[in-house]
């Protein structure tokens, strides 16, 4: 991070191989792409590559034949991302997720899965998840998130795709 300046990574998740044409314009800013599963098509990272790096996990619905991981540590800006496409909310968490957070110390758990956009702390670890961008699911709104990461911590923001919003 050069001379505390911000910088700005787009989240998604459970695409399930459609990419909202509004997605290109709201990361339009973002210098890395996080995909936290289902992603249902890899052409769909393609696409998202030809605006910024993604950094891709394998969720569930996914082909096995996929090459993405299930699980990955990662650092950004000094900062350290566990992504999985599973991971609970605080009040469902199980002792191994306590534990990956307690041993790995990631400052933010990025997961998807449940369709629920999702935003908390544990331990001063952000959990995150930005919802389910792509085809509407549960009758939950269609969400995708951004992540500021500043010298001292991460701020997230979720997006609702079903907003009209203006850029």
């Amino acid at each position: 991070m050069t001379s505390g300046t911000p910088r700005l990574v787009g989240v998604i998740s459970d695409t399930h191989g459609k990419l909202d044409e509004r997605i290109p314009a709201l990361f339009q800013s973002v210098y890395r792409i996080i995909h936290a599963g289902d992603i249902g098509d890899e052409d769909l990272i393609w696409q998202l590559e030809s605006i910024a790096p993604v950094i891709a996990v394998r969720g569930n619905n996914d082909s096995p034949k996929m090459c993405f991981p299930r699980e990955r540590m990662v650092v950004l800006e000094n900062k350290t991302f566990y992504i999985r496409h599973q991971f609970a909310t605080i009040e469902k968490m199980t002792p191994a997720q306590k534990r990956i957070i307690e041993e790995r110390m990631p400052e933010a758990v990025i997961f998807g899965h449940s369709h629920k956009a999702y935003v908390d702390e544990w331990r001063g670890t952000l959990l995150f998840n930005p919802g389910g961008a792509g085809p509407k699911r549960f009758n939950l709104p269609r969400t995708v998130g951004l992540l500021t990461l500043h010298e001292d911590h991460i701020e997230p923001h979720i997006i609702n795709l079903e907003d009209s919003f203006q850029f």
